[in-house]
């Protein structure tokens, strides 16, 4: 006898079920735009506007957490890397809160790099493309065959990617893209002009303005995770330029025992308790190399989830060392943050460099030269050495895991 309809309606056949597979709870967070989530430990990613960067710190910058900048000695390139956190958040329609105690905020998004859209946007990009393709082609025939099987980082736009965009920095974003953005600024020297002074938790009167600001943001517009009626379907990115310097009333890169010693770290215990808790990320410059007490940086660095670091070679003796003419500066990354965990990873890719064309800025993997010259003098010699005992040290340990070298 043939089997007739089960009770409510189902109809029963053999490898057939009725049950459904409820969707995640995190999956509504995975279709924000300009997001994804990451393959290591779930956590939600967004784009730092770089991909070689987004690749050093293992996929992009964690929603919730704080990507901390160390500037420069002339800040060029840390505000570089601060414009495309911003660029990005504009392309991706992301909602973006700029602060600066320097330069005014509507400056700044006035000098967003141009981005790379289309087909037609990328031809422009292809003579420095394959400039840039036919150097690393050099490259891998004058290197040692022992960093070959080094995994290789994104550095040119030849690859297409959904995640992260690529910008051109000898243009400027196109007025009718930034009108359509929607953010929202704070410059120090106005805020100081509207209210009196105050001093809140031993906080001084800039970092107290900007904490209320920012918490008024996260909780009156909607980003406050904790909240699922006012939760958006968007990121708030968070960018603060040059914080802890004397325009930010702060005394810690001109005194080695500052009056306010705890302001500054207060400030970022605050500031991380909030992203915590919300759907944004934060983007902090900070003159390190002006801090006279190391102990605070030590603690700023605590206080942050992932750290990197530029040092140029602008007015240095590397300058001239033949190890970097292809290069013009370093990135130390100092910290990257093992989420779910209560302790800091360490980054896996060292003796990491960077280099600005006239449309492209990269990281790229540091290589030694085949050789050394004759024309090179003895002191530089001795430089070279020692700067190659460095790196040997690091990528050859890096490549396969082993304490000895095969050679």
């Amino acid at each position: 006898m043939a089997a007739g309809p089960a009770a409510g309606g189902a109809v029963w056949s053999r490898g057939a079920t009725s049950f459904q597979r409820k969707a995640a709870a995190g999956s509504r967070l995975a279709a924000l735009p300009g997001t994804r989530p990451s393959v290591r430990h779930g956590q939600l990613l967004l784009s730092s506007g770089l991909p070689s960067l987004d690749c050093v710190l293992g996929g992009g910058v964690a929603v919730g957490t704080l990507l901390l900048i160390e500037e420069d000695k002339y800040c060029l390139y840390s505000n570089l890397l601060f414009k495309y956190f911003l660029a990005e958040g504009v392309v991706c329609g992301h909602h973006l809160f700029v602060a600066s105690a320097k330069e005014h905020p509507d400056n700044i998004l006035k000098e967003l790099p141009a981005p790379l859209l289309d087909d037609t946007h990328r031809s422009e990009m292809g003579e420095e493309t394959t400039a840039v393709k036919s150097e690393d082609f050099q490259d891998s025939m004058k290197i040692a065959w022992r960093y070959q099987n080094l995994p290789k980082m994104e550095a040119s736009p030849t690859t297409a990617t959904k995640f992260g965009h690529y910008y051109d920095v000898s243009k400027k974003m196109l007025p009718e893209l930034l009108q359509s953005a929607k953010w929202q600024s704070f410059y120090l020297p106005e805020e100081l002009r509207l209210q009196p002074k105050k001093k809140i938790c031993n906080m001084n009167n800039a970092y107290a303005r900007l904490l209320e600001s920012i918490q008024r943001i996260i909780y009156q517009q909607g980003f406050d995770g904790s909240d699922p009626q006012k939760k958006q379907k968007t990121i708030l990115r968070i960018g603060i330029q040059s914080l802890g310097s004397m325009l930010w009333g702060d005394d810690i890169c001109s005194s080695d025992t500052p009056e306010d010693i705890h302001s500054l770290t207060k400030f970022l215990y605050v500031l991380r308790g909030l992203l915590r808790k919300s759907l944004s990320a934060c983007i902090i410059t900070v003159p390190a190399h002006l801090i006279q007490n190391k102990a605070i940086m030590e603690r700023v660095t605590n206080l942050s989830d992932t750290v990197v670091g530029l040092e140029s070679f602008i007015g240095s003796e590397r300058e001239t060392n033949p190890l970097y003419k292809d290069y013009h500066g370093l990135v130390h990354v100092h910290q990257i943050p093992r989420l779910n965990s209560l302790i800091c990873d360490v980054s896996d890719t060292k003796d990491l460099a960077f280099r600005l064309k006239r449309k492209l800025f990269t990281i790229e993997r540091l290589h030694l030269p085949p050789d050394l010259s004759d024309t090179v003098s003895r002191t530089s010699k001795q430089d070279l050495a020692e700067s190659a005992k460095l790196l040997s040290s690091g990528c050859g340990a890096m490549a396969m895991g082993k304490k000895h070298l095969d050679f």
